[in-house]
């Protein structure tokens, strides 16, 4: 497997909702080698780029920017798209998590919604996800950290941007999910397998789960199952290197049906187990195969 060198600077802008573990985020990217500021005023933002520019201790830097500060919805995509054109390798990571999951973490920290102090967090939750929506379309990773413990997040993060593992063979990440419960969208490349027969109407499989022997075998009979894991994995064998050649760390495949139990995660492990064939550091998760 090729090793590449450690590319030029980069800067990794960090925003997204309240309570969404921008926090956290940036902790484990102090961890995982990466120089991290919290709160820096959108205007500063250019100046400190030209400081990353100049110091080689800095070429691995990451800014947590947020709605704490006054005008940082109207200045920001300016700002941003400024500095995408300096030549700097600048992405932008977007952190959300459902309406629940944010609700119980404030409810566990007992600290206000910065957008609804003195009120509900309910009211500065929902302003804040309608007010952020043009900065999320902005993102290149949307990462929901709802079903996310604090230490996965940190494992997330460290899979995703360890300084020390740079150069290393690009991590590949297939997860099963099931449409109702929505679409990852941390995923970077999705196969909809919701034309496949649907083990969930056949009796004696519908409780089981796509990783049972019995859905499998009931699949793999299927002609159209066959034919597409051929043209999938065809498809993968041409862009997972090309996605590596570029620097790319970390690839996310998605695979999901209706539920996520059945089609997605006989499918998604078929596919992982044949990128390991290629691919020393390939996961596979299933999101929702223990729902309903």
């Amino acid at each position: 497997m090729r090793h590449r060198p450690s590319p030029g600077p980069r800067l990794l802008v960090i925003t997204g909702l309240a309570g969404s573990g921008k926090t956290h985020v940036s902790r484990a990217l102090e961890d995982a080698g990466w120089f991290c500021v919290d709160n820096l005023p959108t205007a500063l933002m250019p100046s400190f780029v030209e400081l990353i520019l100049r110091s080689p201790e800095l070429r691995r830097s990451a800014l947590v920017v947020d709605v704490r500060e006054r005008g940082f919805l109207e200045a920001f995509p300016g700002v941003y798209r400024r500095l995408r054109s300096r030549g700097l390798a600048v992405s932008l990571l977007f952190l959300e998590a459902d309406e629940r999951t944010l609700l119980r973490r404030f409810s566990e920290t007992r600290r206000p919604h910065p957008l609804a102090v003195g009120e509900p967090p309910i009211e500065g939750i929902r302003t804040e996800r309608e007010a952020l929506r043009p900065i999320r379309r902005m993102a290149d990773v949307i990462l929901d950290t709802s079903r996310f413990t604090v230490h996965q997040l940190r494992d997330y993060v460290h899979e995703r941007y360890d300084v020390s593992a740079e150069g290393r063979p690009m991590v590949i990440a297939i997860i099963s999910f099931g449409y109702k419960y929505g679409l990852p969208p941390e995923a970077d490349v999705v196969f909809d397998v919701r034309f496949l027969p649907n083990p969930n109407f056949v009796p004696r499989l519908r409780r089981r789960t796509g990783a049972d022997p019995a859905v499998v075998r009931y699949l793999q009979r299927q002609p159209d199952t066959r034919a597409f894991l051929r043209r999938s994995l065809s498809l993968l064998s041409f862009v997972a290197p090309r996605h590596e050649r570029e620097g790319r760390r970390y690839l996310t495949i998605a695979v999901g049906c209706t539920g996520g139990r059945h089609r997605s995660v006989m499918v998604a492990n078929r596919i992982g187990a044949a990128l390991r064939r290629d691919w020393r550091q390939v996961r596979v998760y299933h999101r929702d195969a223990r729902q309903g």
